[in-house]
């Protein structure tokens, strides 16, 4: 998004369909997440963008357009790793603040936080295990 272009200020429908969009173009080329996201998703990406959809109107708007399980899907997720998420925020950061004014990037930068920390605790966090676990990388 160029300079001159007006930054959304608002959460709409509209607007959750073009950050999800927007970002997963990116996710779709990144060299570190592309490689995870082709083996989860190897064909139409259609699908999954309408969760994602629904998902982000659940999350930011209320509307109740989720039913899944995202901690069994991403458990489903070969080669799936804990410093994924620190990548995978940062795009969805960068995305946010290209398409929405402050106020609105500030939200959903700090849902989406809290949707990655639950997620790894789900994913990774063991009792036995010192927490948070220190990067593969």
């Amino acid at each position: 998004m160029n300079s001159c272009t007006t930054k959304l200020n608002d959460v709409s429908e509209d607007a959750i369909r073009q950050l999800v969009d927007a970002f997963y173009a990116k996710v779709r080329i990144d060299p570190e997440l592309a490689p995870i996201f082709e083996r989860a998703i190897p064909g139409d990406w259609q699908p999954h963008l309408r969760k994602m959809y629904a998902f982000w109107s659940s999350v930011m708007l209320t509307t109740g357009r989720y039913k899944g399980n995202p901690v069994a899907k991403h458990l489903a997720i070969p080669g799936i790793q804990p410093h994924l998420f620190q990548r995978w925020l940062g795009l969805f950061n960068e995305t946010c603040r290209e398409l929405f004014d402050d106020p609105v990037s500030a939200e959903f930068r700090a849902k989406a936080e809290r949707i990655a920390e639950s997620l790894k605790l789900a994913l990774f966090y063991r009792p036995d295990r010192p927490w948070p676990l220190e990067s593969n990388k």
